[in-house]
């Protein structure tokens, strides 16, 4: 595998994604990887161990099973041919990708509360975000649909590019089993406190410097749209851990002082009320014109972001040679 991974491997993988989005008539190896969990998680709970230690064996073995068989499925096809390899690793790093799903998802959203349906908008964005969305006005469904595409830009595209670009497919697949496992299992509930936790400790280190690689890029872009990149910087920068999640607060709070919106606070989920700190608590209610900010402010991170590791790609080859 070449190191790092060519700029052209990273702009087409992005292309695809930014054309196709997620197909779900393609097969995919997230979908793959969920069924893998399912699978096998009742076999894991039943060894003779602390159902933490049970549960750290799981998600080690499936995230290192994750990269390599990756990395041998991507030697043999290079056996075959050089070009079949590249073809593979560019469609293997495309279904690590997730900007064009994630910015039709969010704009469901937004169509539904334009036609003035909040129940079809609830429906829709309860397929993006864990929260119980039956009660949710309109301002709380554009408020949830707003925060899920700021936490998906580290999720679905920072952090498997940023693994991509240093490690190749096997890296991002193996990443992407990380997040897989962490929305399966990584939830602070009777049944995964224990089993899930290193998972959703896994799942924080990996997004522990994508998150917040994420600011300077948000903000940047941020200043480029409306001239708020210093407001969105400052409010990372103050807000940003103003959150329960270590890495979330810090993407939600860029796009709090971009978009000049209030989000986070309390929330119900499984039916419990959960307590959670306003980020950009100065700012005004989030609007559902705001999720189309919020979109575009992803798409242009997403292609700057791309562009940036292109670059770093080229001047570290042109250093190695």
């Amino acid at each position: 595998m070449d190191w790092p991974t060519p700029w052209y491997i990273l702009i087409s993988a992005f292309i695809l994604d930014l054309i196709l989005g997620d197909p779900h008539t393609f097969p995919h190896p997230v979908r793959w990887m969920g069924k893998t969990i399912a699978l096998l998680e009742k076999a894991f709970r039943s060894i003779p161990a602390r159902l933490v230690t049970s549960g750290a064996l799981f998600s080690i073995l499936l995230i290192a099973i994750s990269w390599g068989a990756t990395a041998l499925i991507l030697r043999f096809s290079r056996d075959i041919h050089p070009f079949f390899g590249t073809a593979l690793e560019i469609v293997l790093i495309y279904y690590s990708i997730s900007a064009r799903s994630l910015e039709k998802a969010a704009q469901e959203v937004l169509d539904a509360l334009q036609e003035g349906s909040l129940e079809k908008a609830r429906i829709k964005v309860s397929r993006i975000v864990g929260r119980d969305v039956n009660q949710l006005d309109p301002e709380g469904v554009a408020r949830a649909a707003v925060e899920s595409v700021a936490e998906n830009l580290v999720d679905g595209v920072v952090s498997p590019l940023f693994y991509a670009a240093i490690g190749g497919a096997p890296l991002a697949m193996a990443y992407k089993m990380v997040n897989t496992l962490d929305s399966m299992i990584g939830h602070k509930n009777e049944a995964y406190i224990h089993f899930g936790k290193a998972a959703a400790r896994i799942d924080d280190g990996a997004n522990y410097i994508p998150a917040r690689l994420s600011v300077p890029l948000i903000s940047l872009c941020a200043h480029l749209l409306a001239g708020k990149g210093k407001v969105s910087l400052l409010t990372a920068i103050r807000e940003g851990r103003s959150h329960f999640s270590p890495n979330s607060g810090f993407s939600e709070a860029a796009f709090a002082g971009a978009l000049v919106v209030r989000l986070g606070g309390p929330n119900r989920y499984a039916g419990k009320m959960m307590t959670k700190p306003f980020i950009g608590k100065r700012f005004g209610l989030v609007k559902d014109g705001h999720i189309r900010k919020a979109c575009d402010l992803m798409l242009l991170s997403s292609m700057i972001w791309v562009m940036m590791l292109m670059a770093f790609s080229k001047i570290i080859s042109e250093i190695l040679l």
